[in-house]
């Protein structure tokens, strides 16, 4: 019959193995884990029962749940990481394949580059901002802000690529408006409100100080191009007006 002695090693080996769980779950159960399993094992000694086989059908238990755990808390800690790092490879999927498939579509490795970097920025920032607040109208507005600002983004890239005209990078200054608006805000969504109109207002005066100040003239496409700036402004009005309703189903103090 089993001897204290090796109820007593097979504790000490049980709690060597349990230092594999995370830190956090093993602060939390592991001391309660370790006098279960040498209760349970006392019990089988006193019921007379074979001992080594439920002590390895327990270490054998217990390493699964190990691996469940470390699994869990990996995923949970690096998602926001991982979900944007996933959204952006199957985008990437689309000019990849464009390159091999469709003739005339020819991506160069910075193009990219370029464009990975900025989605994976978009998603992170979305991940980072949205997860502040357990609000649907929130984190809808934190999605339209940040689709907006990646699409504006992308078109203003291809617009100063396009053109040797400097004044151009003013549309950059629109985005950055809001980043700043939504800093000082912390994030709140009043002051986000407040930050999206701002942008707003940002994106229908860069065109017009181009136009009328900085001695632009215009082109056969200004109308289109005027077009485009008050679709994105709507867009960030919408945000606003969101933000603003998240604002008011917030929860007074």
């Amino acid at each position: 019959m089993p001897s204290e002695p090796s109820i007593r090693r097979y504790r000490n080996w049980y709690a060597i193995l349990l230092r594999l769980y995370p830190k956090s779950y093993r602060e939390r159960f592991g001391e309660g884990m370790e006098q279960t399993f040498n209760d349970l094992c006392r019990e089988r000694v006193k019921a007379e029962r074979g001992l080594f086989s439920f002590v390895l059908w327990m270490f054998a238990e217990t390493f699964a749940g190990i691996i469940r755990e470390n699994l869990t808390t990996n995923i949970m800690q690096n998602k926001i990481i991982v979900r944007p790092a996933i959204g952006t490879g199957l985008i990437l999927l689309i000019p990849l394949f464009g390159n091999l498939f469709v003739h005339g579509w020819n991506w160069p490795l910075p193009a990219f580059i370029l464009a990975g970097t900025l989605l994976f920025g978009a998603g992170l920032t979305y991940e980072l901002v949205a997860r502040k607040m357990n609000n649907k109208a929130y984190r809808f507005a934190v999605g339209l802000t940040v689709g907006t600002a990646f699409v504006v983004s992308w078109v203003n890239l291809v617009r100063v690529s396009e053109s040797e005209n400097a004044a151009n990078l003013m549309y950059y200054g629109v985005p950055i408006i809001g980043a700043i608006g939504a800093v000082i805000a912390r994030f709140q969504p009043h002051g986000m409100a407040l930050a999206l109109f701002a942008t707003a207002l940002a994106q229908v005066l860069v065109p017009m100080i181009l136009l009328f100040f900085w001695g632009i003239r215009p082109a056969p496409g200004v109308a289109v191009g005027f077009g485009g700036n008050a679709f994105f402004a709507m867009l960030f009005v919408g945000s606003a007006l969101l933000f603003r309703r998240a604002s008011k189903m917030q929860p007074r103090a």
